[in-house]
């Protein structure tokens, strides 16, 4: 009898132990890191068993104030916004509004993809789970910095080119978010943004979470972003992003991406209430997109992207992740609604302490090895930085003394492509260039020379994902320019895509 009550006795103990962590402990990790990072501010929520166990701030609202991050403190979520987006339509879905299986030209004719087939067989759900067919941020420079609407955006997309087969890859698209931004448009009459209040901030207390930087004034506390230079960071700008708002536009806090965590761990559910129906909830959890997996890589066997989150397991365990990435923020997200635990981060610089530092909450509630992942990671990008970057590359073989081909005035004009709309270069009177983008006007930049028929971009504004760059004017047989073709090395904005048609 001693003996088996003391077995009960130990299980009991197990149970109440298991899942536990000493968040004593894992706040100073967050500090640390911070500081080992040198993240100028950073918020983090974890929650577990439907409360929030730490809803902190760590830094200063930027490197040039003393006001300290708080649990309050807005920053762009940037990507993880796609999940708000899905859920939307979990609920339209659940509402008997649409069908995950509705083609995306009957709510929205003028919309086209790279081919008749595709274009007809799109469904809602393709839209959110990036196997279109289009690579990975394809044609963002359509909406980045440019005055487009997002109809207006999606209406290029016939431009995109073609990546893979139709369901048959997988490439990471903004465009095909914007789309079901404006789906939702269609079928309730409100934008997307007035949607995902009604549908979440509000029933959740959502109170300090907002869709625009229109609105950052009003609510106040807000980050400040942050562009890593080589030996420095700079605060930058907020930039809006009104325009492709359903893949990137939310601007939340801690506390309320707590909340919004607390309700996706519950499968839909909210203090008794149904936020998102648990039949669609579990569609928006369903891998719809799968990647390869190295054995035991991580504790993982399986790893895909479902409607809106990326999903993987993690040594038995269900995990709903997402990062996102806005101009000097980046934000990560991870749910494992088997122990009931989420972890949010939330940063005003471009540096990955996202993943490593949720990783390490993680293997503690999990009890796991202690394994300082935040020390590896940051080992990891102080190496790469040493072995040199493609830009030093191109400094290194420049051509000084190799002179134009052309007079100034002949590389002057309009040029045109379907994707990018009309780029004028115009010559100042210094000698230099000025290069300006009808679309987009915070991308105009002064040309200075560089070699052969190649000139150096000159940025108006500063920009956070890319610096340096060059155009080539190219050449017909004649000597004449009949084109544009830009050089600026970076992985998000892809500039290679411009082909530019010299059109007078």
């Amino acid at each position: 009898m001693k003996r088996i009550f003391a077995l009960c006795t130990l299980l009991l103990l197990v149970q109440t132990t298991f899942g536990q962590a000493d968040i004593e402990n894992i706040d100073q990790y967050f500090a640390k890191a911070q500081k080992d990072w040198k993240i100028p501010g950073m918020a983090v929520a974890v929650v577990k068993d439907g409360e929030i166990v730490l809803s902190k701030g760590y830094g200063t609202l930027s490197l040039d104030s003393k006001e300290p991050v708080t649990n309050e403190t807005l920053f762009a979520i940037a990507s993880n916004t796609k999940a708000f987006v899905a859920s939307s339509l979990a609920k339209l879905v659940a509402e008997g509004k649409i069908n995950w299986t509705d083609k995306v030209v009957d709510y929205l004719p003028y919309f086209e993809l790279y081919d008749s087939y595709t274009t007809a067989h799109t469904t809602i759900e393709d839209l959110l789970c990036h196997r279109v067919g289009l690579g990975t941020f394809s044609g963002d420079l359509m909406w980045y910095k440019s005055e487009l609407t997002a109809e207006e955006v999606i209406k290029k997309v016939k431009f995109v080119p073609q990546a893979y087969e139709f369901r048959a890859g997988y490439g990471y698209s903004n465009l095909m978010f914007i789309t079901a931004g404006e789906v939702i448009k269609k079928v309730t009459g409100k934008e997307w943004s007035d949607y995902v209040k009604e549908s979440f901030f509000n029933p959740l207390g959502m109170t300090r979470s907002i869709t625009s930087t229109d609105d950052l004034s009003d609510k106040g506390n807000f980050a400040m972003p942050h562009k890593p230079l080589e030996n420095k960071q700079e605060v930058i700008d907020w930039v809006n992003w009104d325009n492709m708002g359903a893949a990137g536009g939310i601007i939340s806090s801690a506390d309320d991406m707590a909340k919004w965590m607390m309700m996706n761990i519950e499968h839909g559910i909210w203090n008794g209430d149904t936020i998102i129906n648990y039949n669609q909830h579990n569609s928006i959890w369903t891998p719809h997109n799968n990647n390869k997996v190295a054995t035991n890589s991580y504790g993982r066997h399986f790893s895909g992207y479902g409607l809106g989150w990326g999903l993987s397991d993690y040594h038995g365990n269900m995990v709903a992740t997402h990062g996102g990435g806005y101009d000097g923020m980046y934000s990560y997200q991870m749910l494992i609604p088997d122990q009931k635990l989420g972890i949010m981060v939330l940063t005003n610089t471009m540096k990955g302490i996202g993943w490593p530092i949720a990783q390490y909450v993680a293997d503690r509630y999990l009890n796991l090895e202690e394994k300082d992942y935040s020390k590896e990671r940051l080992e990891a990008s102080e190496k790469n930085k040493e072995q040199g970057s493609e830009i030093d590359n191109r400094v290194d073989k420049r051509k000084k003394k190799a002179a134009p081909t052309l007079e100034k005035s002949d590389y002057t004009g309009s040029f045109f492509s379907g994707m990018h709309g009309k780029v004028t270069i115009s010559l100042n009177t210094d000698g230099t260039f000025k290069m300006e983008f009808e679309d987009a006007p915070k991308l105009n930049a002064t040309l200075t020379h560089w070699h052969y028929n190649i000139w150096q971009i000159n940025w108006n504004e500063t920009h956070a994902w890319f610096d340096f760059g060059t155009v080539q004017f190219l050449l017909d047989n004649n000597l004449k320019v009949n084109g544009l073709q830009f050089d600026v090395p970076n992985g998000d904005i892809f500039f290679d895509e411009v082909n530019l048609k010299k059109i007078k």
